[in-house]
């Protein structure tokens, strides 16, 4: 996924510093070049050494150093970077370039690229709550740097608080957020529903259905990777979502029907692809459970038709998708559905294998739109998500 890209991580002065060794062998193994500048402070605490072991790279710690070719190393890096990422970063290195004060390497190549910026905070909460390093943040933010946010948790000093550096995942998910994929989707705003909904029958029992969530939550992914300003609906899953994607949970149908419309005529782009139960118990009566708790009779009633309303509702320009999952006649079901629920297009998702449908990774989607049937290969969901996004730029243009 990182095949081609230069990212450069700065490494300073905290114990978490040993913890971006684990963050550079994840980018080395995604096909990253990956190259280390430390500040003295920073090889207290962790070797060079370790990080030439890792990204078979000079790791930079002496801005002085002669013990390589010749160039001037901080202009080079400062060209050649495609993202530069700074974690951890301690308040002392926030203030330098905030200030405009470059007197080491890692601050004096900042000072010089032209590529993104991102810094993991990590220090005491005491020092994280200061206001001189907030208003330091906020400066640098007005710059144009990217920040994320330090986690909660006990720290070092034995503290507990905000100030830890953020899990090496969370950080790789940052830097694949910016360089990972072209941004042709940059500027969409996108609507992505998944996984089940749950209707109460009574204070332990309720309707639900087998969706895990994972075909939406990879099109949220992928979409977010492409640009797409992202807002995920999701239902009860244990899926932990992509960074940067403003996840909105429900547990009902009605909930997901309330979240999906009131925020359905901002976006330029709905894809319903959770599965919402299409009933839910109309009345409940816990002496009638009490009674006949071994064969209990259930007063039925529909869910709101989601899909319907959207597309009944549908502002000009806007596309709406929609997924069919049928048990037969696949294809000529979908196409009705379609045509119903006035969508854009349906992916019609196949049930016909233990490698399809509910809770694995992998998907055989068909899409289907008024002109035409495009049959997608078995691929696992991300791969089908990608290829969703591309139709749905296909049929915006």
């Amino acid at each position: 996924m990182l095949t081609g890209k230069t990212i450069v991580l700065g490494v300073t002065g905290s114990i978490a510093a040993y913890k971006t060794a684990n963050l550079a062998s994840m980018l080395v193994k995604l096909g990253a070049d990956v190259h280390v500048i430390m500040t003295q402070n920073a090889t207290k605490f962790i070797t060079p050494m370790t990080f030439e072991t890792l990204t078979d790279n000079k790791c930079i710690a002496d801005t002085f150093d002669r013990n390589f070719s010749f160039d001037v190393k901080h202009v080079s890096l400062a060209k050649k970077g495609d993202l530069f990422m700074v974690a951890p970063c301690t308040a002392n290195v926030i203030g330098k370039l905030a200030a405009g004060i470059c007197d080491d390497m890692l601050t004096t190549t900042l000072l010089a690229t032209k590529a993104p910026i991102i810094l993991a905070p990590a220090m005491n909460t005491g020092m994280w709550e200061n206001p001189i390093l907030q208003d330091n943040i906020q400066r640098l933010q007005r710059y144009g740097y990217h920040f994320v946010e330090p986690a909660v948790g006990r720290l070092a000093c034995g503290d507990v608080g905000s100030g830890k550096m953020p899990a090496e995942e969370l950080l790789l998910e940052h830097i694949l957020l910016h360089v990972a994929k072209e941004k042709d989707l940059q500027g969409r705003r996108m609507l992505i529903t998944a996984g089940p909904t749950q209707e109460s029958i009574d204070p332990v029992r309720y309707i639900t259905n087998h969706s895990s969530g994972k075909m939406g939550y990879a099109l949220a992914k992928m979409a977010a990777l492409r640009g797409a300003e992202v807002t995920l609906v999701s239902g009860p899953v244990s899926i932990k979502p992509f960074a940067g994607i403003n996840v909105i949970d429900v547990k009902s149908a009605q909930e997901m029907f309330d979240a999906v419309s009131t925020r359905s005529a901002e976006q330029d782009v709905i894809i319903m692809c959770s599965a919402v139960a299409d009933y839910t118990p109309a009345t409940y009566s816990e002496q009638k459970v009490k009674k006949h708790e071994g064969d209990m009779t259930i007063d039925l009633k529909r869910t709101n038709d989601i899909l319907g309303y959207l597309g009944q509702h549908k502002p000009e320009g806007q596309l709406l998708v929609g997924f069919s999952m049928e048990t037969e006649n696949l294809i000529e079901n979908s196409r009705a559905k379609l045509t119903k629920k006035n969508a854009d297009f349906i992916c019609a998702n196949s049930i016909s294998s233990d490698k399809t449908g509910f809770a694995v990774d992998t998907n055989k989607v068909t899409l289907i739109s008024q002109t035409e049937t495009v049959e997608l290969p078995l691929c696992s969901k991300e791969e089908t998500a990608d290829k969703i996004l591309d139709y749905v730029i296909k049929v915006k243009q």
